[in-house]
């Protein structure tokens, strides 16, 4: 996460980071559906006014890091060194997102998603909007010379990938797994040998 450097952008970024980990204890404490917005607030000595400048809804609490994920994921496209391939970089990216999601506590916070049909569909409109910001940067690297369909296609599976790794037994071993299909599937979609890409 982007570190704040004033003093004003450091007191909200405690504030919401204050109000994130007030709703990712309390829900899976006392249910989600039992923890209302008012109740994160209070808990979090907030006023709800505050919390909603920082979430735009109940759902954006329980995937707090969802802004700074997306940009992870594009930057890893944009600003790998000029003559690396974008796959590895995708994946070294993945790996650490799985990694972060899969830390001891996580769990119960994936059960509550998983048993939520409202944070699934949340979850899963994220998850588009991620795969198209990825699309977006990878067709502007010129460099790769890839179809619009290509770079939507190779975006939604390195999307896909994060989501199924995080439920295998293995994360890691199901990033490397999947990855191996992704680098093939955009070889795959190559108009000549010797791009970067």
């Amino acid at each position: 996460m982007t570190v704040p450097s004033g003093r004003r952008e450091r007191k909200k970024a405690e504030t919401r980071q204050k109000i994130a980990e007030t709703a990712l204890r309390l829900f899976p404490e006392r249910g989600y559906e039992a923890v209302g917005i008012r109740d994160v607030a209070a808990e979090a000595d907030a006023a709800v006014t505050t919390l909603f400048s920082h979430f735009a809804s109940k759902e954006a609490l329980i995937f707090e890091q969802d802004d700074d994920f997306e940009q992870r994921l594009t930057q890893a496209a944009t600003d790998r060194p000029p003559h690396e391939p974008l796959i590895p970089a995708l994946r070294r990216e993945v790996q650490a997102l799985v990694r972060h999601c899969t830390a001891g506590g996580a769990a119960p916070i994936w059960r509550m998603i998983d048993a939520s049909p409202e944070l699934r569909e949340y979850e899963e409109s994220m998850r588009l909007r991620h795969a198209e910001s990825l699309a977006t940067a990878v067709a502007a690297d010129l460099d790769l010379s890839r179809t619009t369909t290509a770079c939507r296609a190779i975006a939604r599976f390195v999307i896909d990938a994060y989501s199924l790794a995080r439920e295998a037994d293995d994360p890691q071993a199901a990033v490397d797994e999947i990855f191996q299909m992704i680098e093939a599937a955009w070889e795959a979609t190559c108009p000549s040998a010797g791009s970067r890409g």
